[in-house]
């Protein structure tokens, strides 16, 4: 198999891109962004759809996986049309895109990222988190807290931290620091010359193994049965 990876050509691309994100600069260069960065992410996400027969079968991978390269500045300040970044998200197939806990991945000029978890929750969906965490603690400690998932993934992050645990759960809850999260991510960085590496594939194959016992936790509660 031939190794999944994007070339130093690629990384420059998005680097160049960060500096002239206009229309007049992307048009005339869109077909260097199909070859350097579409079409090989597309080729990494098409291998990772075999790979998660394996590790992962309840999650969708596949063209729409890819964000699109396109900003939508509709609500925003920041009017620059384009992402200087390429990046994948693989949510669970009985769930919308981003309605659950999902993996992800990204490529930028500086970094590159893999992990997931589930971002931004609302509160309904939120409560429906703490509730299974505060009932299976002793499970959800022994994904996020073991050796392994530390070593290969990191720690995970909640966010911007309620400063009480939330009405419903007792002060002295054990569960509750996680139950002060407002999200669940976690994910281990590298700098963007690792994407262009015979072991980027391998690497991020690694922390999704990993990653993915808690996708599953994360998930459990919003999937109907």
């Amino acid at each position: 198999m031939p190794a999944r990876r994007f070339s130093r050509k690629a990384i420059a691309f998005l680097r160049a891109l960060k500096r002239n994100n206009r229309r007049e600069w992307f048009t005339p260069r869109k077909d260097q962004y199909e070859e350097l960065l579409r079409t090989p992410m597309l080729e990494i996400v098409e291998q990772l759809a075999l790979d998660f027969r394996s590790i992962a079968p309840e999650l969708s991978a596949g063209p729409k996986s890819v964000f699109r390269i396109y900003r939508d500045t509709r609500f925003s300040s920041d009017k620059s049309p384009y992402k200087t970044n390429v990046s994948a998200v693989f949510p669970h197939k009985d769930l919308p895109k981003l309605g659950g806990a999902g993996l992800y991945f990204e490529v930028t000029p500086t970094w590159v990222w893999v992990g997931g978890g589930l971002h931004t929750p609302d509160g309904p969906m939120l409560q429906k988190e703490r509730e299974h965490i505060a009932e299976d603690l002793r499970r959800f400690r022994s994904i996020v807290e073991s050796p392994a998932f530390k070593r290969h993934v990191g720690t995970i992050e909640g966010g911007e931290l309620l400063q009480r645990v939330p009405r419903g759960f007792a002060p002295d809850h054990p569960a509750a620091q996680y139950l002060r999260y407002r999200m669940f991510i976690a994910g281990r960085e590298f700098p963007a010359s690792f994407a262009t590496t015979p072991k980027f594939y391998a690497g991020v194959l690694d922390v999704f193994r990993h990653m993915t016992p808690l996708i599953r936790f994360l998930n459990e509660p919003l999937v109907k049965r």
